[in-house]
C-alpha cells in the first residue's frame, strides 16, 4: 500500500498555483487550467497574424480547391468559395475566443460555463479525440513530406525493400519516414506554451517564401500558369450555388476544431482586444492566398506532364523522378523541408493547434481538464502524439470517403457544442463571469447547476446534432431527401443556430445563476483581484522572513 502511495504521489502534478488544494479541488483544477498569469500572456497582434499565416500553409490547406475545381467549378468560383468560407467563419473564431481573451481562461474551463463543471467533460472528450485523431492525420501528411525531402539527398530511398504485411496498410519505406516525422515533433511539445510563438515567426518568414519559389518555378517550367485557370465552369445556376454551399462547409469544417477552442489562443492574448482586427482580416487572407498558390501550381502541372497533380508533395516528387539537376535536388529539399515545418506546426504547439498548434495544445488543455491530478499540458500533449501513432492514421488518410465522413461527423458535433458556449456567453450571461466558481464543486455555485451537469445545455446540444443526423445519413451513403442533403450542407449554421436558440430559450425558461440583463464583460468574483493580493502578501512575507534570518 506505501508503494502505491508513492507511485499515485509521484504521478500527481505539481499544483505550484494550488498547493494547499484538496485532493477532490484537484480533479477539477491545476496550474494549466487556472487562469494564464499575467507574465504569460505574451500575445500581440503579430502573433496572431504569424500564427494563421503559419497555420493556413499546409498540404490540405494547399489542396482545398482542388475538390471545388474537379466538381466543375472555374478556379476563381472556387478561390472565391474559399474566401466565402473562411471569411464567414472568422467572426465565430473572434466570438468564441473572446471569454478566453477576457478572462484568461481555456476550452475546457469556458465550457464548464455553459455544460457544467462535470458536464463539460464530454465536450471536452469529444475536443480531445479530435485533436488526437488530426496529430496522426498530420504526421502522415508529415511522413510523405520526409520521404521527398530524404529522396534529394539519398535518391535509394525510393526503393526500400518492402517487409510489412499489406495488412498493415504501408510500407517500410513510408512507415519510416512517418516515424521520423514523428520523433521530430516530439521535441516541440515540451517548451511551454507561451515560449513557441517564436516557431510560428520562423515558420510564417520561411513557408511563404518557400510558397511563392515553388509557384514560381513551375510556372517558368510550364511556360505560362497552365490551362486550368482558363478552364470555364461546367456547372450552372442552382446546382453551382449548392455546390459552392457545400464546399463552403467543407472550408468550415478544416476551421471548426480551431474554431470550437479559440479560448485557447485567445487565453495568451496581451489584451482582451488584441485578438480581434487581427484574426478578422489575417484568417481569410492567409487561407485564400495558400489556396490560390495551389491552384496555380496544379495548373501548370497539367502543362509540365500532362496530367494534374494537386499535391505538392506529389509534384516534388515528379521533379526528382528523371535525373535531376543538383540545382533541382536543393530546391525541392527547401520546398519539402518548408512543408515539414507547415506540418509540424499542425502537430505541435504555439498555443495550441497545428499539430504544434493545432493539436498537441488543444490535446494537452483538453486532457489536462479530464484528469487534472495527473495531466498537465506537456503530459497532454505527449498523450495525443502516442494515440496519433498507434491509430495507424496512414489507414484514415488512404480513404477520402471514410476520412470526409468522419470530419462531416465532427462538425455536426462542434458546432452544437460552439452555440451553445455562444449563447451562454453573449446572451443569457452577456459576459457576466464568475471565474472563482469554475474551479469548484460546491452546490449553489454558478457552474453546479444539477450536480455539475447542466441539463438546459444537453438539450440544445441534442437538438443542435437532431436537425443534421438525416442529412449526415445521406453523407455515408443511405438514401434520404434532398432537404436533409442541402440541410447538412449547411451543418455548421443549423447545428450552431438550433443549439443556441434551444439554449437561450430553455435558459430563459429556467433560469440560470448569473443571468444578465445588461452586457458587461466582468468577473463579479474579481479572483484576478485576489490572486495579486495573495501573490503581494507572499511576497511580503518571504522578505519578512528573509530579514530576519539576516538577524
Amino acid at each position: 500500500m506505501d508503494f502505491a502511495r508513492q507511485l499515485v504521489k509521484a504521478l500527481e502534478v505539481s499544483h505550484t498555483r494550488e498547493e494547499r488544494a484538496s485532493s477532490d479541488l484537484q480533479f477539477v483544477s491545476s496550474d494549466d487550467l487556472l487562469p494564464v498569469p499575467i507574465e504569460e500572456r505574451t500575445w500581440t497582434a503579430f502573433s496572431y497574424v504569424a500564427f494563421w499565416a503559419s497555420t493556413s500553409i499546409n498540404v490540405g490547406s494547399w489542396m482545398i480547391t482542388s475538390s471545388m475545381i474537379v466538381m466543375g467549378m472555374s478556379w476563381w468560383q472556387a478561390w472565391l468559395t474559399v474566401w466565402i468560407g473562411y471569411g464567414v467563419m472568422t467572426p465565430f473564431v473572434v466570438l468564441l475566443g473572446r471569454p478566453g481573451a477576457v478572462f484568461h481562461v481555456t476550452f475546457p474551463v469556458v465550457n464548464r460555463a455553459s455544460f457544467g463543471i462535470f458536464g463539460s467533460l464530454w465536450c471536452v472528450f469529444n475536443r480531445a479525440t479530435m485533436a488526437c485523431i488530426w496529430y496522426g492525420v498530420q504526421s502522415s501528411i508529415g511522413g510523405s513530406c520526409v520521404l521527398v525531402m530524404l529522396r534529394t539527398i539519398w535518391p535509394s530511398v525510393n526503393n526500400i525493400p518492402n517487409s510489412m504485411p499489406l495488412s498493415s496498410g504501408t510500407n517500410t519505406r513510408d512507415f519510416m519516414c512517418f516515424l521520423i516525422f514523428w520523433v521530430v515533433s516530439l521535441p516541440f511539445i515540451w517548451p511551454p506554451v507561451h515560449t513557441i510563438r517564436h516557431f510560428f515567426t520562423f515558420k510564417t518568414i520561411v513557408s511563404p517564401i518557400a510558397c511563392i519559389i515553388f509557384m514560381i518555378w513551375c510556372i517558368i517550367k510550364a511556360k505560362g500558369v497552365g490551362p486550368i485557370v482558363k478552364q470555364p465552369a461546367t456547372i450552372h445556376g442552382s446546382e453551382l450555388a449548392w455546390a459552392m454551399i457545400s464546399n463552403i462547409g467543407i472550408c468550415i469544417s478544416n476551421l471548426i476544431t480551431l474554431t470550437t477552442n479559440a479560448p485557447d489562443f485567445g487565453s495568451r492574448a496581451k489584451t482582451p482586444s488584441t485578438p480581434i482586427i487581427s484574426q478578422l482580416w489575417c484568417i481569410p487572407l492567409s487561407y485564400g492566398s495558400v489556396c490560390l498558390f495551389g491552384v496555380i501550381v496544379s495548373s501548370s502541372s497539367q502543362t509540365i506532364y500532362g496530367e494534374v497533380i494537386w499535391s505538392p508533395v506529389d509534384l516534388l516528387g515528379k521533379f526528382l523522378d528523371d535525373n535531376p539537376s543538383p540545382a533541382t535536388r536543393f530546391g525541392v529539399w527547401f520546398i519539402a523541408f518548408s512543408l515539414i515545418i507547415a506540418q509540424l506546426t499542425l502537430c505541435t504547439p504555439p498555443i495550441f493547434r497545428g499539430n504544434i498548434s493545432a493539436n498537441t495544445v488543444s490535446a494537452g488543455c483538453d486532457l489536462t481538464a479530464l484528469c487534472p491530478r495527473f495531466i498537465n499540458v506537456r503530459r497532454g500533449g505527449y498523450i495525443s502524439a502516442i494515440v496519433g501513432l498507434v491509430m495507424c492514421p496512414w489507414n484514415l488518410v488512404a480513404s477520402s470517403s471514410r476520412f470526409s465522413s468522419y470530419m462531416s461527423a465532427y462538425t455536426v458535433f462542434l458546432s452544437a457544442i460552439a452555440g451553445v458556449m455562444a449563447a451562454e456567453y453573449w446572451f443569457v450571461r452577456k459576459g457576466h463571469y464568475n471565474v472563482a466558481d469554475l474551479y469548484v464543486t460546491r452546490k449553489g455555485s454558478w457552474y453546479w447547476y444539477n450536480y455539475g451537469f447542466n441539463p438546459r445545455a444537453y438539450a440544445a446540444y441534442v437538438a443542435g446534432i437532431a436537425i443534421n443526423i438525416v442529412g449526415f445519413a445521406g453523407d455515408i451513403g443511405i438514401p434520404v431527401p434532398a432537404a436533409a442533403t442541402h440541410i447538412f450542407d449547411l451543418s455548421f449554421f443549423t447545428g450552431f443556430g438550433t443549439s443556441s436558440i434551444v439554449f437561450y430559450i430553455l435558459s430563459r425558461m429556467f433560469p440560470v445563476p448569473g443571468a444578465a440583463d445588461t452586457f458587461e464583460e466582468i468577473d463579479v468574483s474579481g479572483y484576478e483581484e485576489k490572486m495579486a493580493n495573495c501573490n503581494e502578501d507572499t511576497k511580503s512575507k518571504d522578505g519578512s522572513t528573509e530579514k530576519e534570518s539576516t538577524v
